[in-house]
């Protein structure tokens, strides 16, 4: 087992696996940012240590100084958590070459999966279902560019390979438009992501975004854990987060499931992951992995009773998973909505002192979050606070629970987007079930 574990990470997700270590007997170690020496786990943890200024690039995305605090506290493991250097190719290499456990995948898998031109590539190799489009770089050659995007047929959308996040993508309409946009995409994606490759796939217009949660150990053994729906969206980010997917089939389940297990063993995966799909008349089309934790994650042990960050350590030590596909069971459906410091309809930041805090409880609700009276949300980092979680027998057990929840909850002091949730939970497309990624944008819009 591992033996002391740093927390590369901060707020409710360093506090989430300095929870799962504890449970475990592994001692943790918090690294933070000037700006951070007051968060519940930097307190909470065997030891600290500061690895820089507030910002992020001084500190949390300072590859040297985490190893460095790795080196003088004597940890065994390093864990990315998720954002910041969790899909960090180059960071899980130089973790590993340091001596230390990187809890997560290999860096070369990190490194093929982060490029989604290599990834695309993969999966059609183990044959999971992709979007139509390119699985090469488009050149320069503007006549070839048009006649691959009239192949596919319009709209189309170019997408950097180097991209995430809901960043270097265009979407284009009319061959008009296609120059400009590979144009103006692929500087944006040489800037952003030091990689100006692009590619083009086929614009589906009112998806929805559903998700497989796997785990996958170093014995060549992958499960999945069924299926998230994270359509509710807005510029591109998660909103709110259910499991399991309203609508999806036993066999469709089974069917991707047993594709990507697959695609697991054929990739060597290692650790906890996820497979992102587009879902459109009846059809799933993969658009991309995440090697690391999902924000969204808890929606998913929720209804199986599997605790992921847990399994994450105890694939990184080397165990096997202990056990098979047929013990994953769904029980009831689960919803999560991700708690901002922001405008609930500008979506402008709010940091600020909280002034009160009350957490909502009562059967089947879950919060995850490093919130307490007193504390200041900074400035300088993503606005997520916390994650308001709810788990009823059915769906709308699930969403009167957690319409209850989000009247109980108090964060006194600044901002948040609760009643922009408040409003989802009263909305009859998000009730019934009818909405698809452009649902939200559209909805604000008008």
């Amino acid at each position: 087992m591992l033996e002391k574990v740093v927390i590369a990470n901060r707020g409710e997700i360093a506090l989430r696996i300095l929870r799962a270590c504890r449970d475990m007997d592994i001692k943790t170690v918090a690294v933070h940012s000037e700006a951070d020496r007051d968060l519940m786990h930097v307190g909470m943890a065997d030891e600290s240590v500061c690895i820089g200024p507030a910002s992020s690039r001084d500190s949390y995305l300072n590859i040297p100084a985490i190893i460095s605090a790795a080196e003088v506290t004597d940890a065994t493991a390093i864990h990315p958590g998720y954002g910041f250097l969790s899909e960090n190719a180059e960071f899980a290499e130089v973790v590993e070459s340091s001596g230390f456990i990187f809890i997560g995948p290999k860096s070369e898998t990190i490194r093929m999966m982060g490029d989604k031109i290599a990834a695309k590539a993969a999966m059609e190799k183990a044959s999971v279902p992709c979007v139509p489009g390119t699985i090469e770089p488009i050149s320069d050659n503007m006549d070839r560019a048009k006649e691959i995007a009239r192949d596919i047929g319009y709209p189309v959308m170019v997408k950097a390979a180097g991209g995430g996040g809901g960043r270097g993508m265009r979407v284009v309409h009319t061959e008009s438009e296609l120059s400009e946009a590979i144009s103006v995409t692929r500087n944006e994606a040489g800037a952003a992501f030091n990689d100006d490759r692009l590619f083009m796939e086929k614009f589906l217009q009112n998806p929805r975004h559903v998700e497989f949660q796997v785990l996958a150990d170093e014995h060549s053994n992958a499960i999945h854990l069924c299926e998230r729906d994270c359509s509710m969206q807005r510029r591109n980010q998660k909103v709110i987060e259910e499991a399991p997917a309203f609508g999806i089939t036993t066999e469709q389940r089974e069917t991707i499931g047993s594709q990507i297990t697959e695609a697991c063993r054929q990739i060597g995966y290692r650790g906890a992951g996820t497979f992102e799909f587009l879902y459109a008349n009846g059809e799933f089309y993969f658009i991309e992995m995440n090697t690391r934790v999902q924000v969204e994650h808890p929606v998913t042990e929720m209804i199986t009773g599997i605790d992921i960050v847990k399994q994450q350590l105890l694939i990184a030590a080397g165990e096997k998973l202990a056990f098979t596909q047929d013990d994953i069971k769904i029980r009831g459906h689960a919803i999560e909505c991700r708690i901002n410091a922001e405008d609930p309809y500008n979506f402008l930041p709010c940091p600020g002192l909280v002034t009160h805090f009350h957490c909502p409880g009562g059967p089947g609700i879950r919060v995850d979050t490093h919130l307490y009276n007193g504390y200041t949300v900074p400035p300088y980092y993503d606005s997520m606070i916390g994650k308001l979680l709810s788990l009823g027998h059915s769906r709308e057990g699930a969403l009167t629970r957690m319409r209850g929840a989000l009247h109980e909850i108090v964060i006194d002091g600044i901002t948040t987007n609760i009643p922009l949730l408040q409003d989802i939970m009263v909305d009859e497309t998000f009730c019934n079930a009818k909405h698809n990624i452009h649902y939200l944008e559209s909805k604000l819009s008008s």
